[in-house]
């Protein structure tokens, strides 16, 4: 299992991503519910690709915001500066045990046992 960001389903969701589509495991992925949010609520969606993502996420695990995540959050929040909706995803990862697939890697960089994959290609 892998705990995919929000920046990867908006890059999958845009027209000519065909590739990045074909390299994520869709039956081995799960998003955080701030993904939910975040994704869905981006101003920039297309009706289409609000559509899809819709469909996409009814077929994905959306996993809760748990005491645990809650408590591991507030954690990295004390000890470095992150956004709130970035601090419950890498939480989110490291109570599951699970990798986090984004291209945003700066964002987490130094979060001791958070394993971080970039799908995207290197410009």
């Amino acid at each position: 299992m892998k705990l995919v960001d929000s920046n990867v389903l908006i890059y999958a969701a845009r027209p000519g991503a065909d590739d990045l589509r074909r390299s994520i495991p869709w039956r081995e992925v799960a998003v955080s519910i701030v993904t939910r949010i975040e994704v869905l609520g981006y101003h920039r969606l297309s009706d289409p690709e609000r559509e899809a993502l819709e469909a996409l996420f009814s077929a994905l695990e959306v996993v809760p915001v748990s005491d645990d995540v809650a408590e591991r959050a507030i954690e990295l929040r004390r000890r470095r500066r992150m956004s709130l909706g970035d601090s419950i995803i890498a939480a989110t990862a490291l109570v599951e045990g699970i990798p986090l697939v984004t291209h945003n890697v700066s964002d987490f960089t130094g979060i001791a046992d958070l394993q971080v994959e970039d799908p995207l290609p290197k410009p």
